[in-house]
């Protein structure tokens, strides 16, 4: 910024006109680090106390959170503000204003689950250099139109990527990439099942693409096939997340429940089966009321008498 003098750009930075990443920052001094994208606007941009993110776990490394279906991973060209790395941001300099948090990897914006950021530059580039091998499991469930796909399979797929950024099954080796994805059934009802789905490459919409070329796409998807939309979202949730620092050797095996909607299309909940046990016997007590014997009614004197002849 050549036209902006020194104490102007001072007093942006101190008025959070400046983002990095698309999350506020207050530093003269704040450090930045390739692939950091910085942000300037006319209007103070609003810092925001996250009482209410849903961390899965933290420690001096990383801190993880359950990612809700609907919230991006990272700022985009369409949304800078609302992400999760705004959202961990806020938090961690709420704590402390020199903190920062580093993107390690990505969720699609309408897949949840377990979504991890860097606490340092150093931690960020151990684990991305090595994330093939370091990654010991990614699980997912993913809700797919058809109740007959087979009950497990393992999908060796090559992908490429078009000018759309569509995700597509090549089967020409040389253009694609490969993407290995094993899944199970755990669970089918009303023209859906339900799969417990591990990948083994971390290949962009992998799971989405390799299922949709099959013909079992993935409920809610509006980018492959035309599946229904049940849940008003994807039918897609990363549960679990295990690797191992490569830096001091710690194991991480992060989890996040599945969603009660997914659940709800497959099972009753616990308060469903409450509630038909509780209409069950309120209709056998009404039964049981309605066949109690009446009891018999006293005799009554009659008003007059016959006289005797």
């Amino acid at each position: 910024m050549p036209n902006q003098s020194q104490h102007n750009i001072r007093h942006m930075i101190a008025n959070h006109q400046v983002a990095v990443g698309g999350a506020p920052v207050s530093l003269f001094k704040y450090a930045l680090y390739p692939e950091d994208e910085v942000t300037v606007t006319w209007n103070p941009i609003r810092k925001r106390e996250r009482k209410d993110l849903p961390i899965i776990y933290e420690d001096e490394d990383i801190v993880a959170i359950d990612k809700p279906s609907g919230l991006l991973s990272v700022a985009s060209e369409r949304e800078k503000g609302k992400t999760a790395y705004r959202m961990v941001s806020d938090y961690v300099t709420s704590k402390d204003k020199n903190a920062r948090i580093f993107v390690v990897h990505r969720l699609d914006e309408d897949t949840s689950g377990v979504l991890i950021f860097a606490k340092s530059f150093a931690v960020k580039e151990a684990l991305q250099l090595h994330w093939q091998e370091i990654v010991a499991k990614r699980g997912y469930y993913a809700i797919v139109e058809g109740e007959d796909i087979p009950e497990a399979g393992r999908l060796r797929d090559y992908l490429v990527i078009d000018d759309t950024y569509t995700v597509h099954v090549t089967r020409d080796e040389r253009k694609g990439k490969l993407a290995i994805t094993n899944y199970r059934k755990i669970a089918c009802k009303n023209g859906l099942s339900l799969l417990d789905v591990e990948i083994e490459t971390g290949r962009k919409n992998q799971i989405r693409a390799q299922l949709g070329h099959l013909g079992y796409y993935v409920i809610g998807d509006d980018r492959y096939g035309e599946p229904i939309d049940p849940l008003g979202r994807l039918g897609l949730h990363a549960y679990e997340l295990s690797f191992t620092n490569p830096l001091n050797k710690k194991s991480y095996d992060l989890k996040s429940e599945m969603p009660e909607n997914f659940k709800r299309l497959f099972w009753k909940t616990r308060k469903q089966t409450l509630e038909e046990e509780r209409e069950k016997k309120e209709k056998k007590e009404e039964k049981e009321l309605d066949l109690r014997p009446l009891k018999r009614k006293e005799k009554r004197k009659p008003l007059w008498r016959k006289k005797k002849k």
